[in-house]
C-alpha cells in the first residue's frame, strides 16, 4: 500500500508539472500573439498615416503650384498644333527574306490581338 502511495504522488506532481509547462506555454503563446496585433495595429496606423500624406502630396493644385514654381513652362498655343494631313507618310513595309534571321528582325506587323492578320490561321 505504501508503494502505490508514493506512485501516485509521483503521478500526481508529474501531472501538476505538466499542467504547469501548458500553463507556462499557453501563456507565451498569448503574449506572442499580443506582440504580433500590436505590431500590426502599429503598421496599419502607418499605412494609415502614408495614405493620408500621399492624398496631401498628389493634390492637383499642389502640383500645379510646384510646376509653375519650378519649371519653366509656357502656355500652349494653337499654332503648336498641326493638322493631320500634314504628317509624314508611314514608312514601306520590306519585303520579307527568305533567312530566318530577317523573318526574326522583321518589324511586325500592325495588329491587334482582335484581328487575325490575312493569312493567319486561328
Amino acid at each position: 500500500m505504501r508503494m502505490v502511495h508514493i506512485l501516485v504522488i509521483g503521478l500526481l506532481i508529474l501531472a501538476a508539472t505538466y499542467v504547469y509547462k501548458i500553463k507556462f506555454d499557453s501563456t507565451r503563446q498569448a503574449t506572442l500573439v499580443s506582440q504580433r496585433a500590436a505590431e500590426l495595429r502599429d503598421e496599419r496606423n502607418a499605412i494609415a498615416r502614408l495614405r493620408a500624406e500621399w492624398s496631401k502630396l498628389d493634390t492637383p493644385g499642389r502640383i500645379e503650384g510646384l510646376a509653375q514654381r519650378h519649371l519653366q513652362l509656357r502656355a500652349i498655343v494653337p499654332a503648336q498644333f498641326d493638322s493631320f494631313d500634314r504628317l509624314p507618310d508611314k514608312p514601306p513595309q520590306l519585303a520579307p527574306a527568305d533567312d530566318a534571321l530577317s523573318v526574326m528582325s522583321a518589324p511586325a506587323p500592325d495588329t491587334t490581338g482582335s484581328v487575325t492578320p490575312k493569312g493567319a490561321r486561328r
